[in-house]
């Protein structure tokens, strides 16, 4: 089963002080396209070595939820494009728990908070850093 790779959006733009909150929606949009080809690199399991454990073994899934400023980002083959009308981080835990049963997954935020709600739901995490140069 292809596991299923979830972004948190927000946290991992904000995680580096680039200037994303002069257009969040471009931050977002180049998010999105760093994990096009993140994804293809690596043996295609889009993380690099370490970031979880065992490995990913095949290319996941991959969904970038976005919220606020930063709807409206389209989705491109390889990356699905998940908008939270209200809370990102309450969209990030439907996307997780909406997974098949036995579906691995794995969420990538820096969110304490996110992090405990989505290992409740028997998801992985690991941080920013793991799609982020």
């Amino acid at each position: 089963m292809t596991p299923l790779l979830v972004v948190d959006g927000a946290n991992v733009v904000g995680s580096v002080p680039d200037g994303w909150w002069r257009d969040r929606r471009g931050a977002a949009e180049r998010l999105r396209d760093r994990l096009v080809a993140h994804a293809a690199e690596g043996g295609g399991a889009g993380l690099p070595p370490g970031a979880v454990e065992p490995p990913l073994t095949s290319p996941p899934e991959i969904v970038l939820v976005v919220e606020g400023a930063a709807r409206g980002v389209a989705p491109v083959p390889g990356v699905r494009v998940a908008e939270a009308a209200g809370s990102g981080d309450d969209r990030i835990v439907q996307v997780v728990a909406d997974r098949a049963p036995g579906r691995r997954c794995v969420v990538v935020t820096a969110d304490r908070g996110l992090r405990e709600r989505v290992k409740a739901l028997g998801a992985e995490v690991t941080g920013p850093r793991a799609v982020r140069p």
